[in-house]
Parts: structure tokens; C-alpha cells; sequence
């Protein structure tokens, strides 16, 4: 940490150290080196002016050390152009190979085959994480599945649900999100080497027919670990910047998800029902001991708020693109991209840390539902004096005029809900008091919530976490 200039929160203090390799100046620049090394060799292969030992010399040295990347820097304060820089420090170690490096190859073969490969790396890191997170939540999802609790619609109290139907709501999205995720990994293509304006001129000069120009770009994917149709079929310069924006949107979604389960959260622990894990020696406020502030969630929000705003700016990127390309792309795409990942993890290591020890307090639960769950069971009640012989339109109007007038008692009095008390003394419903709470069981009124959980558990969510078993059980400790 330097202390006298502006370094980056995600990297002093929520995103992880791997994330943060990942987006590196050494895995950059190793990974265009490794790119070099692959143009060359595919070269070589197709009879191109390129020897078998300048390609191996460019192979064993594509680790970039760091008195090499000085080597870049100093070079680039001279030449104004980081690519120009690299190529020199890369012949500088690599004499045979220096004047076949780069031929016939634009900036853009480097930094956006670089670029699509980081994102690749970086979205597997994302699925891993995001997977165990979803994993956390099945297990909290499994062991509350019968647990009544009082639902809200509007943030006013509603047809009761089960904590654990609650939690497949929140895991639900984040399948979403997972969905999404491995979609976008699927369908990632290496940019190739298209040339200036994407017309491949420089291989044709080289004397490379159109076949053997797509061949080039075959052995350069397999070379990188792609199919080898895995290139864009037609591009500009650069690979479409809708890329961009589309992997962005993806991370977009994860932070919406989380966003909407640290709320739901939040306002549980208001409610004294759910709480995020809570350390022995950890403070809640500077001024009030006694508090339990939802940092952890707080802090999910924060994040989760910069990263959707973030997603414009690749939207606009990819808009402002001119013809076959733009510079002003560059300087926002370091950024934008970067930090979209880098926001992501910090929320996902939170979120990993939080799903693994949320605290449930039953009775509390219990009592809130309690004290509302006559109002719940007032169609029940009705329907049952109906059985009886009662007229359900009379006995409608009795419900809501009880209702009203024991809401009264709740909100102007601050007593307790006596509603069932006055049912029972009415005689147009002919139920005791004592029929009525023999009744009032708040897992009569859950529906198939426990059911609805332990299906969808059982049909997508466990078969999903058997296929990816290896990449389970990740922990996460926060910094700070």
C-alpha cells in the first residue's frame, strides 16, 4: 500500500487477490506473449517466413518477468504506444524471433484476443464462486423448508410462506444469473486475427489464400484453448464492443440478485428474524454498543449499485464505435471491464461469507406471524361457519368490520390483535373460541411452500451442484 496516492478499494480492500491476478499487467501481457507465440507458430505451420526455432524461442519465454515489463515501460514513454512497447521488450529477450514478432498482426490481434481471454478466466472465477453461494443457500433453503414465517406483499404482511421458501426465491435468481454466466462462457470467441480493418489484407500479402488465412486463425484458437472455429466470423479492427456490454449486463444481474436478497436482509434484521453473521469481537456503531448493523449486506448494496451504473459505460462504448473502429474505446474499457469483475467478486465473497452463517431466530418468527395470522385465517373461519349453515356475503361484511375495528386496537391502541376473540362472541358465526385457534396452526397456511422447496431442490438445484461437485465448499474471510 502506498500511502501518498489514490490506490483502488477494490484492490486494498474487497476484492480477492485472485481476481485481481486476473486483470494484472503480468497475466496481460504473459497472455499476449502467449498470443505471439501461437500467431507465430500457426505461421510457421502454414509456410510463412517463420522458423521453428524463433517459435520456440517465443514459447519459452512468454512469462513475462518484471524487469521486462520496466523494459516495456521505459519503452513506452518513447514510443507512446503500450503494444510498440511490449513487442520491443519481448525482442529484446527474444533476439532470433524480434523481426518475425507481430507480423502481419494489428495491435487489436493482442490486446483483444488478450482481452476476450481475461474475461473468460475471469467469468470461470465468477461461476465458481457464484456456485457455491447457491450451494450455501440450497442447504439454508433444505433446513427451513417447513419453517412458517409471515410473507409480505407491498411490505405489509401477507399470506404466511416458509423461511425456506423465501430462501428458494433468493436462489432462484442467482440460478438465473449462473444461467447466464455459463452462456456467456459458451459463447465467447477469440477475435482471430482480422487486420487493420478486419479484411485480413496483410495475410493475403503475405501470400496466404482465404482458406489458409481461416486455418491461420483455427490453429491460433486451438493454440489458446478454443475450438477452432471459436474465432468471430467477421469483425472491424477490433471484436464487436457488444461483447463487452453483454458480459457486463451478466455481472449486472448477479449484482441485482444480490442486491435484492442483502435488502430482504436487511429489513429481516429489523424485523429481529434473520441476521448476517455477527463476529465476537466485531463493532456495530462508534456510538451505540448495543447495535448490530447490517454492514455486511450494506456493503453488498453499495457494490452491487456500482456495478449495474457501471454497465452503461460499456453500453456507450459499444454505440460509439466508427465504422470499422475508435480509439475512445481504450481508455474506459481498462477501466469499465475491470472493475465490473473486480465489483462482482467483492460482492461475491461477501455474499459467500453471509449465505454460510446466516443467524435465524425461531421465535421471533414464530410470534410475528402469530400476531397476525388471525387476519390470515379470517377466509378459513368464514368458510367453516358457511359449512355451518351461515351466509358468506353477511359473514364477509361481519369479517371486515371486525377486522377494522381490531386493526384499531393494533395501530391507535397499541394492544394485542383481538380478532378472534370477537369472532368467537359473534353468534352469526356459531365457532368458539377455542374451535377457532384449533384451527389457527400457521402450517395450514403455507400452502405447499415446504413442498415447492424440496422439489425444486430435488429436480434443479442439487443435480446442478452434483455436475460441478469438484468446485464446492469455497469459504471466504473478509478483510475488513
Amino acid at each position: 500500500m502506498n500511502n501518498d496516492k489514490y490506490e483502488s478499494p477494490f484492490c486494498t480492500r474487497y476484492a480477492s487477490e485472485e481476481m485481481q491476478r486476473n486483470f494484472s499487467a503480468r497475466k496481460k501481457w504473459s497472455t499476449s506473449r502467449k498470443l505471439w507465440a501461437a500467431l507465430a507458430k500457426a505461421e510457421h505451420n502454414l509456410g510463412l517466413p517463420v522458423t521453428a526455432e524463433q517459435v520456440a524461442e517465443l514459447s519459452a519465454h512468454t512469462e513475462i518477468t518484471d524487469a521486462e515489463l520496466e523494459i516495456a515501460a521505459e519503452r513506452e514513454k518513447v514510443t507512446r504506444h503500450d503494444v510498440m512497447a511490449q513487442v520491443y521488450a519481448y525482442g529484446v529477450t527474444c533476439p532470433v524471433a524480434k523481426p518475425i514478432i507481430h507480423l502481419g498482426a494489428t495491435s487489436c490481434y493482442v490486446g483483444d484476443n488478450t482481452d476476450v481471454i481475461i474475461m473468460r478466466d475471469g467469468l470461470e472465477i465468477v461461476r465458481r464462486k457464484l456456485l457455491n453461494v447457491i450451494a450455501n443457500l440450497a442447504d439454508f433453503a433444505d433446513k427451513y423448508k417447513e419453517f412458517p414465517c409471515l410473507a409480505y406483499t407491498h411490505l405489509q404482511p401477507a399470506q404466511p410462506t416458509t423461511v425456506g421458501k423465501r430462501a428458494a426465491l433468493w436462489l432462484n435468481e442467482l440460478l438465473i444469473d449462473f444461467e447466464e454466466v455459463e452462456y456467456r462462457i459458451s459463447t465467447l470467441k477469440l477475435l482471430g486475427q482480422k487486420g487493420t480493418t478486419g479484411t485480413q489484407a496483410s495475410f493475403k500479402e503475405l501470400g496466404l489464400s482465404f482458406d489458409k488465412a481461416r486455418e491461420l486463425e483455427s490453429l491460433i484458437a486451438v493454440e489458446m484453448g478454443f475450438a477452432p472455429t471459436n474465432t468471430v466470423p467477421v469483425s472491424g479492427q477490433t471484436y464487436s464492443r457488444k461483447v463487452d456490454a453483454n458480459v457486463l449486463n451478466a455481472l449486472s444481474g448477479i449484482a441485482q440478485s444480490a442486491m435484492k436478497f442483502a435488502n430482504d436482509i436487511r429489513l429481516l434484521a429489523n424485523f429481529k428474524e434473520i441476521e448476517e453473521p455477527f463476529e465476537k469481537n466485531q463493532i456495530g456503531s462508534s456510538a451505540m454498543p448495543y447495535k448490530r448493523n447490517p454492514m455486511r449486506c450494506e456493503r453488498i448494496c453499495a457494490l452491487s449499485r456500482y456495478v449495474i451504473t457501471n454497465t452503461l459505460n460499456p453500453a456507450f462504448t459499444a454505440g460509439t464505435q466508427w465504422f470499422e473502429r475508435t480509439l475512445d474505446d481504450s481508455a474506459n474499457k481498462r477501466i469499465a471491464v475491470a472493475e465490473g469483475f473486480l465489483g462482482v467478486d467483492a460482492i461475491l465473497n461477501i455474499l459467500l461469507n453471509v449465505t454460510a452463517g446466516l443467524v435465524v431466530y425461531p421465535k421471533v418468527i414464530t410470534a410475528r406471524l402469530e400476531k397476525e395470522l388471525p387476519f390470515m385465517a379470517t377466509e378459513n373461519i368464514m368458510m367453516t361457519a358457511v359449512k355451518n349453515g351461515g351466509d358468506r356475503q353477511e359473514l364477509h361484511e361481519k369479517i371486515r368490520e371486525h377486522s377494522v375495528a381490531a386493526a384499531a386496537v393494533i395501530k391507535q391502541d397499541g394492544g394485542e390483535n383481538d380478532l378472534i376473540a370477537r369472532i368467537a362472541a359473534d353468534s352469526a358465526f356459531g365457532l368458539t373460541e377455542a374451535q377457532i385457534l384449533s384451527e389457527l396452526k400457521p402450517e395450514h397456511y403455507t400452502g405447499y411452500s415446504a413442498e415447492q422447496v424440496q422439489s425444486y431442490l430435488a429436480d434443479i438445484i442439487r443435480p446442478l451442484l452434483a455436475k460441478y461437485a469438484d468446485i464446492l465448499g469455497e469459504k471466504a474471510e473478509l478483510s475488513v
